[in-house]
Order: structure tokens, then C-alpha cells, then sequence
């Protein structure tokens, strides 16, 4: 296995203004996975090995496209162990985060690397999105949790109309989803018409070349 320094040049070739605390956080993230993985089980062993590539830089491909101003509230639907929502708050430590998921065991996870790596704009509930009520959140984020169409069924009476950021990747406020493979069908039963980005395109791997980064605006 690669060391985790030479792990985090995947990071730092495509972002390369991160703070001495963001790499210290970025850098904790492998060793915390691996420890809490083999007590609850969150990620897969081939991905697990793979953490910088399949989960950090996956998720942080939402970082190249959006600028969150300070203060911009994002829930994370789905959240699982923690993806995208841990590496963007790391990316992000002014923009609050609030991680649902209905698998309570999963939130122990993020819980634990939030601990361990000291972030500190992360807060967690053990909940169904479509059960959150009287909040208002800015974007939802999700990957790969469920149909286009529930996510927007789930997201959207939680969202408020804005635009996050004031430079070239300022975006409307609404919904930001990772999805991979032939996407056609379930954008057409969706009813929405999402702006839609190869995230190969952003990160010239492999690895992307069949995944996507979803935009529906509120």
C-alpha cells in the first residue's frame, strides 16, 4: 500500500489550498476508517484500500463544481459512513453540515472520525430525511443513496431558493447527487432536467469515467 502522504497527492494535484490543519485532517481519515470499518462495517475492503481515490476525491469532486459561501447550511441525505459529507467539511470547515442517516450504527462511524479528526462543523441525527421537520438547508448532498426522483421528493421541502458562493462556481441552491452508470431512465422517471457533469472530466482517472455529479436546482 502507498503511504498516506504519497495517498493524498490524488487530493492535492486537482486542490492545492489546503490548510497545514486540512491535509492533517485529510491525512487522519484512512487510519480512522480502516479502525472503525473493522468493528462496524461501512466500506468495503477493496475500497477501503482505495479510501483516497473511491471516497475522499469522489466526494470533494462536489468541491471543483461549487463554491459554499461561509455560513451555507448542506444536509448530507443518506450520509452512510460519512461520504461525501466528511471530505467536504474538511474542504468546507465554515459551511455547517448536518449528516442524516437511518442506520444508526453507521452514524457511530462518522461520530468517531468527526472525534478523531477533530472536525468540528459536522452535526449527526439518526433519522429518515423525509421525517426532518421545520429545518431549511441551502443544499442537500447524497451519493449513490436512491432514485433521482426520491431523493427529490425528500430534498426539496427542505430546501431554500439562494445562490451559494459570489465567484465562478457559484450555484443555485437545490440538490447535488453522485451517481454513476447509464443515468437516462431515471432521470426521465424523475421529471426533473438536471445539469449534469463527468466527473471524469474534473479528475482525469479511470475510475470516473462513469461518474456523474447531478444539479437540480431548488
Amino acid at each position: 500500500m502507498e503511504s498516506t502522504p504519497q495517498k493524498l497527492e490524488l487530493i492535492t494535484q486537482y486542490f492545492d489550498d489546503f490548510t497545514g490543519v486540512q491535509l492533517h485532517q485529510l491525512s487522519l481519515l484512512e487510519e480512522l476508517y480502516t479502525e472503525w470499518n473493522s468493528k462496524i462495517n461501512v466500506i468495503s475492503r477493496k475500497d477501503i484500500d482505495q479510501i483516497y481515490l473511491h471516497h475522499v476525491l469522489h466526494s470533494l469532486s462536489i468541491a471543483a463544481i461549487a463554491s459554499f459561501a461561509p455560513g451555507t447550511k448542506i444536509i448530507d441525505i443518506g450520509c452512510g459512513g460519512g461520504f461525501p459529507g466528511v471530505p467536504l467539511a474538511i474542504f468546507f470547515p465554515d459551511v455547517k453540515f448536518h449528516l442524516v442517516d437511518s442506520i444508526g450504527k453507521k452514524l457511530k462511524v462518522v461520530e468517531a472520525v468527526c472525534e478523531g479528526a477533530g472536525i468540528r462543523n459536522i452535526t449527526i441525527q439518526h433519522t429518515r430525511a423525509e421525517d426532518i421537520k421545520n429545518r431549511q438547508f441551502d443544499f442537500a448532498i447524497s451519493r449513490a443513496v436512491a432514485p433521482l426522483k426520491d431523493l427529490l421528493k425528500w430534498s426539496m421541502p427542505l430546501l431554500k431558493k439562494g445562490v451559494a458562493g459570489k465567484d465562478e462556481n457559484a450555484i443555485r441552491n437545490g440538490l447535488i447527487c453522485l451517481k454513476g452508470g447509464d443515468l437516462a431512465q431515471e432521470i426521465y422517471e424523475s421529471g426533473a432536467r438536471p445539469k449534469m457533469m463527468q466527473i471524469s472530466n474534473i479528475f482525469q482517472h479511470p475510475y470516473f469515467e462513469e461518474k456523474f455529479i447531478l444539479h437540480v436546482a431548488k
